[in-house]
């Protein structure tokens, strides 16, 4: 059961996969989900040598290394996509076994298939995590989240470490199906007590170049975006580093600097007076999409469901977008 995005991948060829067994497969794919050989072997209940053997045996096989042995065990790009390979099989032999349960055997415990998918951290502390709860409930698949900017996530894909993804990358990723989720709003936002002592004369560009503002991690833009759009220009801010959502509207609560924070997260504090706008009516809309690969779409037409659903409650339309567009 070849997996046609695995053969047509320029580092594995249809030679080398004809060359790999199953079995040594899900080997490999216990090593890197449980980050340890050791861990492998108990999932396995086999020894931890025997793992070792069989996951030497498949690098010799493949002809480079799968496995990078540290603490945790990770794949490389190579053993990543041979992981993805797995999970697609995976989902193939859950859907077979539903329809045909007694092709199942009985007296071994039912193997079930996690699912590997990427958001930013705004997105899981916000509406995200709502959607895998809710797909979870009425779903056997497990799920193993991670965590990048909305415009690094669509690397996810792209390198196979991930079967689907929430990315602001509006263009399709090779092999994979894009679905429009809508916006999430930011503002700048701030304590009063912040905005009084560091914004005496308003927001202008030589006190934002002097106020601290909060960034998430190098991969953050949205303060230097919110500033170019907001008053059309650059200004290298003095930061404090914060790779935390919750530490980021906390800091921007105490006072500790000014930052984009997600409106779900500051609706009631600027609503109690808690937060203010740095300047009112200036949110930023950072738009996202749903991307999940074709092998796998079909059969995970419910998570997709799922994620557009509460996509449609949580964040803001196309249509108020579009609207917002043209009053601008």
């Amino acid at each position: 059961m070849a997996d046609i995005r695995l053969i047509n991948h320029p580092y594995v060829n249809e030679a080398q996969l004809n060359l790999i067994d199953y079995p040594a497969l899900r080997v490999l794919h216990a090593v890197v989900q449980t980050g340890s050989f050791e861990k492998a072997a108990a999932l396995l209940n086999v020894t931890p040598s025997a793992v070792s053997q069989r996951i030497r045996q498949l690098e010799e096989r493949v002809g480079a290394a799968l496995v990078v042995r540290a603490t945790p065990c990770t794949a490389t790009e190579k053993g990543d996509w041979l992981c993805r390979h797995m999970e697609n099989v995976g989902i193939l032999e859950s859907e077979l076994l539903e329809h045909l349960p007694a092709l199942s055997d009985r007296d071994s415990p039912q193997e079930r298939v996690t699912l590997q998918i990427a958001t930013s951290a705004d997105s899981l502390g916000t509406w995200f995590l709502e959607a895998m709860a809710d797909f979870s409930k009425s779903s056997n698949y497990l799920l193993n989240i991670s965590v990048d900017d909305q415009d690094h996530t669509a690397e996810w894909l792209e390198r196979g470490r991930v079967i689907a993804a929430v990315t602001s990358m509006e263009k399709p990723v090779a092999g994979c199906r894009r679905y429009s989720l809508g916006a999430l709003r930011y503002h700048a936002t701030a304590s009063p007590e912040f905005v009084r002592r560091h914004f005496p004369d308003g927001v202008t560009k030589e006190a934002l170049a002097r106020a601290p503002s909060l960034t998430f991690n190098q991969k953050d833009r949205l303060q230097a975006e919110w500033i170019r759009r907001t008053l059309a220009t650059e200004i290298n801010v003095p930061t404090h580093w914060l790779p935390a959502t919750q530490g980021f509207l906390d800091a921007a609560l105490l006072g500790m600097g000014w930052g984009m924070n997600p409106i779900q997260l500051t609706r009631d504090h600027i609503a109690a007076g808690r937060l203010v706008e740095l300047i009112p009516a200036t949110p930023l809309d950072i738009v996202l999409y749903w991307q999940i690969s074709r092998l796998a779409a079909d059969r995970l037409a419910a998570l997709t469901r799922t994620v557009i659903d509460v996509a449609r409650r949580s964040l803001v339309s196309a249509d108020v977008l579009h609207l917002r567009h043209r009053a601008g």
